[in-house]
């Protein structure tokens, strides 16, 4: 195949689509194709398909933006490890995507330290859990504090036929994913501790690829493997997190990633309907189409959003200048972790807060306000309050 029409194929907006490559092309191209890309720019992982073989990616075509890294690397100046808006949004969205009952306001009850009444509740409180436990950047990943992160989000919340055997890291039976018919059955429980193992030693490891990329090849590699009964999906969207927690992404829990996984379900799953048909063609695992998919309707998301956690350059000059108090800064805080891009009242904020008097509140608004950093809206004789 000459450079030329390599280059069109490569081009080509069906590219990570095999088939319509085949189609439009044939099969004998592809076929160059895909061998010109092993030579040249196809890069493999310390991870296996179902065959023992290394899966694949490209990382010309899995480049991220790095504005999206300094972003989610930027400091934050919160006591909590998540924004609570954004805890909001992640265990709602997650919830939702899997098609499980969920109600805003009892997410609202579990965060703010209520207990749960019922099922639904019981697993928004697995969830509350289990972004606490990869807030702590002292919690690393290893296989034993894998298991502990699924059972307090997932595991202990499951009817008795879907829980895990006793003292079993993963499921001892087979499983299927089903859509409208089976399209996809995990790895075979028999080889699910040694794969297991190598995802976990893949998360660790010192290497070239970028953390952005890695992130979304944990999330489909646990996905892929689908290592339990119930709740693989939810467990793949926690990793991702835990995993850019870890390498120091201290904005990440500040961000609804499933949010935006929701507003675009169906290319998500898409993304590995396309990794399994591809590989048909191939007999290659890459997973580039799902690093292509996050870098497209997430991470993209989440860069051209003004954010839910601002801290705007003329909070950190006052700061230094010494007009805000360190009270103040608290009650800062606390409005960009709870409200978000919300509204709130300064009776709400008095109640919410719970440790300053309405006097105080009402002065931080105001000076707020005054700063640039508060907006605010009259309706008839109250006054609503934002982040601006």
């Amino acid at each position: 195949m000459n450079a030329k029409e390599l280059a069109r194929m490569i081009n080509d907006k069906h590219f990570f689509d095999l088939k319509k490559m085949q189609y439009k092309y044939s099969p004998e191209s592809v076929t160059e194709m895909l061998e010109a890309l092993r030579e040249m720019s196809c890069a493999q992982l310390a991870l296996k398909d179902f065959e023992e073989q290394p899966c694949v990616y490209l990382p010309a075509q899995s480049l991220i933006p790095t504005s999206i890294m300094k972003k989610l690397l930027a400091a934050n100046t919160f006591k909590e490890s998540f924004g609570l808006k954004a805890m909001e949004e992640e265990i709602d969205s997650t919830l939702q995507i899997e098609n499980i009952q969920s109600n805003r306001d009892s997410v609202r009850k579990i965060l703010q330290g209520f207990a749960p009444e019922n099922e639904e509740e019981n697993r928004i409180l697995g969830m509350k859990k289990g972004l606490e436990f990869i807030g702590d950047p002292t919690n690393k990943i290893t296989e034993e504090n894998l298991h502990r992160l699924y059972m307090l989000s997932v595991g202990n919340f499951l009817e008795r036929d879907d829980k895990l055997p006793k003292g079993s890291f993963y499921r001892n039976d087979t499983v299927y994913i089903v859509g409208d018919k089976p399209y996809h059955e995990g790895l075979s429980p028999k080889l699910l501790p040694n794969h297991m193992g190598e995802l976990v030693q893949f998360a660790n490891q010192k290497d070239d690829i970028p953390e952005l990329a890695k992130a979304c090849m944990l999330h489909f590699y646990i996905a892929y493997l689908h290592p339990y009964f119930d709740g693989n999906g939810r467990t793949a969207r926690l990793v991702h997190l835990w995993y850019l927690v870890q390498q120091g992404f201290s904005s990440t829990l500040f961000y609804a990633y499933s949010k935006h996984i929701n507003n675009s379900k169906s290319k998500y799953y898409n993304s590995f309907l396309n990794i399994e048909e591809n590989y048909k063609i191939s007999k290659l695992l890459d997973m580039t189409p799902f690093i292509r998919y996050f870098k497209e309707n997430v991470y993209d998301k989440i860069d051209a959003a003004s954010g839910d956690m601002p801290v705007p350059q003329i909070f950190t000059q006052a700061m230094r200048d010494g007009k805000i108090t360190e009270k103040e800064r608290d009650l800062w805080n606390f409005v960009l972790s709870v409200y978000g891009d919300g509204q709130f009242s300064t009776k709400q904020l008095e109640k919410d807060f719970g440790n300053a008097a309405y006097a105080t509140i009402r002065s931080f608004v105001l000076k707020f306000e005054k700063l640039g950093l508060l907006t605010s809206q009259r309706f008839g004789n109250r006054v609503k309050y934002g982040v601006r």
